[in-house]
């Protein structure tokens, strides 16, 4: 090609920041490429924080964020929104990351607009469209009309051939090049937690629209008999802005010792916080993925996963959402060093690091730059 290949990342939520921003850095030392950056900011101040650590200025910011926004509203703005983008920009390639509704409709936006579309982190299934919602069938869509997947895992490659699609390729997750830089180069205090030095910290992490109500208040109830059992712990909640995580999860946990309820947290202290954790119980998607890389076991707050890869490897194990089950399988952690090192020492089967530098090498090949 003569001129440069154009190409628009769009992301706007935190998880997708953290795993596109080592992207758009690698592809911008790339000098036969224009890179434009667009963030609907779908999560407002998780959003920049990211932004701030990797020095990334996006070149246009569509501020879409609006208390209590629904799916409907949030979907039609970022098509049109971006739609407009597009035009102005015409991009060569638009990439879009994961199963958020940014990545859903800004692929529809590309879609509809002509360009040429890519996923970051394709090939994700539960194969049930309503679990997790609406993730499960945003990844699908994105898949179905994109022209590059980069897929993180084998098992991601092999849900894409179930279509006999072209353009699949295995890269690794960006997230791994991610943790590493910043828990390599970007070392915190995290005195202003509290944590003690003498008790075993557990980090719990729950956000996800389909545990709203009684899953989360399984959740808090199993924290709160956890830590009644065990004197040796303490637990540290990050908490989501959503109301309907605050107003759940405060009733049963605010006034209890050793259990931390905090604001959500920057990007850096996070991965701190993990990398000092002894266990982790989430029912988010990238943590899956992070901790095994960091030798931490991870209870997954979900009856099932679309990331089984760590659940294979022996790093992962479901426990879903009943106050019992969740109860039993950490104090089968905290009780047996057996358990608590098969599952700590197990191989993370998520990349080595250079995702970013395998998309490159495959953009530049698909669009035949020497």
């Amino acid at each position: 090609m003569d001129k440069k290949l154009k190409i628009a990342l769009v992301f706007g939520t935190r998880p997708e920041a953290i795993k596109m921003c080592p992207l758009v850095k690698k592809l911008k030392e790339n000098p036969n490429f224009k890179i434009i950056t667009i963030v609907t900011a779908q999560h407002r101040q998780m959003l920049d924080s990211v932004l701030d650590l990797f020095e990334i200025t996006p070149d246009y910011d569509l501020n879409l964020m609006k208390p209590n926004q629904d799916l409907w509203n949030l979907s039609s703005e970022i098509i049109l929104k971006t739609k407009e983008v597009f035009d102005k920009e015409t991009p060569d390639l638009v990439l879009v990351h994961g199963d958020t509704t940014t990545a859903s409709m800004s692929a529809i936006s590309a879609f509809y607009s002509r360009i040429k579309i890519g996923h970051v982190e394709a090939g994700l299934r539960t194969f049930d469209k309503d679990y997790p919602f609406p993730e499960e069938l945003n990844r699908v869509i994105v898949d179905e009309i994109s022209d590059l997947m980069f897929a993180p895992t084998d098992r991601a490659v092999n849900n894409l051939k179930l279509n006999s699609k072209k353009g699949i390729y295995k890269t690794g997750n960006t997230v791994i090049d991610a943790l590493l830089y910043v828990v390599k180069n970007k070392k915190t205090s995290l005195d202003f937690i509290g944590l003690k030095s003498d008790l075993k910290t557990i980090l719990l992490t729950s956000h996800r629209r389909e545990n709203f109500g009684k899953p989360l208040e399984n959740i808090c109830l199993a924290i709160k008999d956890l830590v009644e059992k065990y004197d040796d712990i303490q637990v540290v909640y990050p908490m989501h802005l959503n109301p309907n995580v605050q107003n759940t999860a405060r009733p049963i946990l605010e006034n209890i010792e050793r259990v931390k309820l905090i604001e959500p947290l920057d990007y850096v202290p996070f991965c701190n916080l993990m990398k000092k954790s002894h266990i982790i119980l989430t029912d988010s998607g990238g943590i899956q993925e992070e901790a095994p890389a960091l030798g931490i076991p991870v209870l997954v707050l979900r009856d099932e996963t679309e990331r089984p890869e760590a659940i294979e490897f022996g790093g992962v194990k479901l426990a879903g959402t009943n106050k019992e089950n969740i109860v039993k399988e950490v104090s089968l952690l905290l009780d047996s060093n057996q358990e608590y090192d098969k599952m700590s020492k197990s191989i993370n089967p998520y990349g080595d690091g250079r995702a970013c530098e395998y998309i490159e090498k495959i953009i530049l090949e698909y669009f035949k730059i020497s």
